[in-house]
């Protein structure tokens, strides 16, 4: 396969400074997808039931699990992708080079996760030129949010034309590509337990909200994140995730699951070392110079908001600021301009990937507790 003059595509993608509510009010500073890139997804089928069950654990690590094992293949080639979580799937934007090991690794992911936790992952690819021969827009920008992180913003139907199609197409005959060892989840790291808000008088919000047809998204997008802003306050200030209520936790069936989706299988030393470094993390964080520095990266480097072509957020604050959100929203749903998903919880759970803390190579995923993103999908889905 010749390489393709794309390969560096979203490395070379200009990288912008301003708030993402003016960035998204600019189709201009958006660039299309490459035609030789390829979506591909990840979605965990009956999610909301393996939730419903007690297992959201295990499903976030899933989820976590399908990007990990696509950006540590990019990250051996030195190829930069987006990709977006969505808590219990995720989809990823990727070149053709990577194509066939990113789904045999997918694969190997997904025949562990069956075997491991019952769960049917579902996964597939789609061309971009498949989306654009249908009249289907992706357009793609970068924006820094902090001084250390970064993230990629999707503007058009694209992704989830790509989700929905990998979803109903999906076929274990089609999925069935194996290479060996080709399969890396190294740098998964999930033992965090459940996470209060910063504040005792606050709550946790997870937020799906979709531009309906005839709306122009980059418009509606740009004001409802201007007013998510005013009511909550800017992204820093609003993450649900703060240094002083992180707390390690080596909980048994926590580490078995860790070690069951990393290696897909249990691994006595591997299970004795992850708890020893638990245990030893705990003391490493609170007393250390490095530890201390990596707790408020790690605040820094969590991957609140996604914006794959809807907006997906966690969001803590209070009782009377969802309300006011919430006021906002239904006024402008009342309008045919939007439709939204959107669930409470009390805490909110975090999943890793961890390359080298010392360097701030990490980036940190949250969903609210029992199933946010999921709930307020399903929310979504029931409009």
């Amino acid at each position: 396969m010749a390489a393709s003059n794309n390969l560096n595509f979203y490395s070379n993608l200009s990288l912008h400074k301003n708030p993402i509510y003016d960035l998204v009010a600019n189709r201009s500073l958006f660039s299309k997808v490459p035609e030789d890139w390829y979506a591909i997804a990840a979605d965990i089928k009956n999610s909301t039931s393996a939730i419903n069950k007690g297992n959201h654990n295990q499903v976030n690590l899933v989820a976590t699990g399908s990007v990990i094992a696509i950006l540590n293949l990019a990250y051996s080639k030195n190829i930069s992708i987006p990709f977006f979580f969505g808590g219990d799937g995720a989809t990823m934007l990727i070149p053709e080079e990577l194509l066939e090991s990113s789904m045999a690794a997918l694969n190997q992911h997904r025949l562990n996760t069956l075997q491991n936790f019952g769960f049917e992952l579902k996964i597939g690819s789609i061309s971009i030129k498949e989306i654009y021969d249908n009249n289907i827009s992706l357009e793609i920008s970068k924006v820094q949010i902090s001084d250390v992180l970064n993230i990629p913003v999707v503007l058009g139907n694209g992704l989830q034309y790509a989700e929905s199609k990998i979803k109903a197409n999906f076929s274990t005959a089609n999925n069935e590509t194996t290479l060996p060892d080709i399969l890396n989840l190294e740098g998964m790291e999930c033992k965090w337990d459940k996470i209060n808000p910063p504040e005792t008088n606050q709550e946790v919000v997870s937020l799906i909200v979709i531009a309906c047809k005839n709306e122009d998204p980059s418009k509606i997008f740009s004001e409802v994140l201007k007013n998510i802003d005013t009511i909550y306050g800017a992204l820093h200030r609003r993450k649900p995730i703060s240094v002083k209520r992180l707390k390690l936790k080596a909980g048994l069936r926590k580490l078995n699951d860790e070690m069951r989706t990393k290696l897909g299988k249990y691994d006595g030393v591997h299970f004795l070392k992850s708890w020893l470094t638990t245990m030893y993390g705990k003391y490493y964080l609170k007393n250390s110079a490095t530890g201390k520095n990596y707790l408020q990266k790690l605040v820094e480097l969590t991957d609140t908001l996604t914006i794959d072509g809807r907006i997906n957020t966690v969001i803590s604050g209070t009782k009377e600021q969802r309300e006011s959100l919430k006021s906002y929203l239904n006024h402008l749903e009342k309008k045919g301009q939007i439709k939204y998903g959107l669930h409470v919880s009390e805490q909110s759970v975090m999943s890793c990937y961890v390359r080298d803390m010392k360097k701030d190579d990490h980036i940190h995923f949250v969903d609210g507790a029992g199933g946010g993103y999921t709930k307020a999908a399903n929310q979504l889905k029931n409009k």
